[in-house]
């Protein structure tokens, strides 16, 4: 009797411990909250964006978090729990209340987001201080003259704040001035490519900085109204001008034979020179995405900046040991299902004069491909890739740049969105393209999940001598989404639900792409 007691007394402490450190977790994890920073964020029934949608939460939403697998947040919601994206929610950090940073080097870049694609918004010099606010994986955000940026925690110190004096500011937020460096630039109500267009502006416009939230600023327009420009397709400045005087020995080498040297600053002013592959010239002056160079015997000339290779492009952290060692970080913390830290440029075929072709019912090629590349865009920003689009508006981008773009963001994919057309109306499908050896295996996934979402025939993937394949040393590839000169066709393609199935298969293909790199 005596040791069926001691027997069961013994079974009941074995079964209380076991509880005591779950327990502990629970509440340990429970002591952490999130609070919603969009306008509606989806809660699922997983950690990942396949799982079911098991309802929603809204902007400043506080939840209560107790647990996390990767990216994804484990929250308590209403009498379950479920699982939203990390990326679209805050969690307090602790440990930065009273801090401040130090900056180890020269030219450490502030960002508007924490991520090294996004805008730079100023730099800092060696032993620089500024208020520390939070931290996010790699990187701290500070207050850098009166507007948040973000540095590289790798090349700053994170000290106890003192009563020491930040650096004065050159300018103010109301100071600081937005440049337009592209031909036509929507202006959005909202920072979001799927947000509403409340106007246009062109090269050459300057605005006062309102605000910035990640890729995008905030500026008042001539009529008074406020809007949202993508940053990428403009830089920031502190004077009224947006050219520089270069006072160092920059030089510029051409990278491609044949490449136009122009009387102006525009790709419609008379060429005056072609230069030949390797061939270096002194650089007197920037004026957005030209230099203006020195031909000898007294003449000028000028040169865009997407076909050549700067002198000063190595001689930084910006272009060096900081942003080679950002990107490495960035993809090796991407956790699969997402595309968090992953860099994809999304090019929108033709644009501007170059319509590209003209549909059997009358469709534009160029004004489906915006569509098509806008909600490609959002999709993928939704599950934390940082977007570019070599366009945004209807505007012409030279060839040439579009691969530019990719290079200059070290860009991990590169999307070509475009519509075929052929002399024969009864011809149909879809195909992708690729060049190099090293782009097919994204064009191999891509036109799986393409396929997987939507009916039209498979012409398969084949490879395909495409300037912005050819000359690409990113992954890159070119889809034909149906050909424009089938009557049936067309009509099908241009619709919304093509373009919602078209994009989600594509983005299925990256997802499924970027899964495969990960050990």
């Amino acid at each position: 009797m005596n040791n069926k007691i001691v027997h069961k007394l013994v079974t009941l402490l074995l079964v209380f411990s076991l509880f005591i450190p779950f327990v502990n977790i629970q509440v340990q994890a429970q002591e952490q909250e999130a609070v919603v920073s969009v306008s509606s964020l989806k809660v699922r029934s997983g950690p990942g964006l396949t799982y079911d949608t098991i309802g929603s939460v809204h902007k400043n939403d506080k939840l209560s978090v107790v647990g996390k697998e990767n990216d994804w947040l484990k929250v308590k919601y209403k009498n379950t729990t479920g699982w939203v994206a990390s990326w679209y929610a805050t969690i307090e950090t602790e440990g930065l209340d009273n801090k401040q940073i130090v900056s180890k080097v020269n030219n450490l870049n502030v960002r508007t987001a924490p991520s090294v694609s996004s805008a730079v918004i100023g730099k800092l010099n060696e032993g620089e201080k500024y208020v520390a606010h939070q931290s996010e994986d790699e990187w701290v955000e500070i207050d850098y003259n009166g507007q948040k940026g973000w540095v590289n925690n790798t090349y700053v110190t994170i000290v106890e704040h003192t009563a020491t004096k930040a650096p004065s500011p050159t300018s103010s937020i109301k100071e600081k001035k937005f440049v337009i460096s592209v031909d036509a630039l929507n202006v959005r109500a909202k920072p979001d490519l799927s947000s509403k267009k409340i106007g246009q502006v062109n090269k050459g416009d300057q605005f006062n900085v309102l605000a910035t939230d990640h890729q995008w600023v905030q500026v008042e327009l001539e009529s008074g109204k406020k809007g949202w420009l993508y940053s990428f397709y403009g830089s920031f400045t502190n004077a009224v001008g947006s050219s520089s005087k270069t006072t160092s020995s920059e030089s510029i080498t051409v990278l491609y034979s044949g490449t136009n040297i122009r009387a102006e600053s525009n790709t419609n002013s008379e060429v005056v020179k072609r230069a030949a592959a390797g061939e270096s010239f002194k650089v007197i002056e920037t004026i957005n995405d030209w230099f203006k160079i020195d031909l000898g015997n007294g003449k000028n000339g000028y040169i865009a900046n997407w076909v050549v290779s700067s002198s000063e492009e190595t001689n930084t952290p910006e272009t060096s040991k900081e942003t080679e060692k950002e990107q490495k970080k960035e993809k090796v913390t991407r956790k699969k299902g997402t595309l968090k830290g992953a860099t994809i440029v999304i090019d929108a075929g033709h644009g501007g004069n170059d319509r590209g072709t003209t549909g059997a019912l009358g469709t534009d090629e160029k004004d489906i491909t915006l569509k098509t590349a806008e909600l490609l865009s959002s999709k993928l920003q939704a599950a934390g890739a940082n977007v570019r689009m070599t366009r945004q508006s209807d505007e012409y981008v030279d060839l040439r740049k579009r691969v530019s773009i990719a290079h200059q963001v070290n860009a991990d994919a590169f999307i070509s969105l475009h519509y075929d057309a052929i002399n024969n109306s009864s011809v149909r499908g879809y195909t992708t393209y690729y060049m190099n050896s090293h782009q097919k295996e994204l064009a191999n996934y891509v036109h799986k999940g393409l396929g997987d979402m939507i009916s039209l025939k498979n012409r398969g993937v084949q490879p395909g001598n495409y300037l912005v394949l050819r000359e690409n040393k990113q992954p890159a590839i070119l889809i034909e989404l149906g050909y424009l000169s089938n009557p049936t066709e067309e009509q099908h393609v241009t619709t919304r639900a093509f373009r919602e199935q078209a994009t989600h298969g594509i983005y299925n293909g990256i997802i499924d792409y970027f899964d495969s790199q990960l050990k």
